[in-house]
């Protein structure tokens, strides 16, 4: 366990129960959250390698424009 961590246990553990619980809640939200993040990204991989693919030949065959904020038309 990292010191923070420890140290974040031990000022929790000092809260009620009810608040113990809230923030048990929270951080195991975090951590399912995490879990997905980690698969929808490591499924979307190939997708995102084809679009890139797609985006520099795109480029090579010159039928991009390029784009300038601040000059874009409203």
């Amino acid at each position: 366990m990292t010191k923070l961590l420890k140290k974040a246990i031990d000022r929790v553990s000092g809260l009620p129960d009810d608040e113990q619980d809230a923030i048990a809640g929270i951080i195991l939200d975090e951590l399912e959250d995490e879990v997905r993040w980690r698969g929808a990204f490591a499924s979307s991989q190939d997708a995102l390698a084809r679009l890139a693919g797609e985006a520099k030949q795109e480029i090579v065959e010159g039928n991009v424009e390029p784009f300038d904020p601040a000059t874009k038309p409203e």
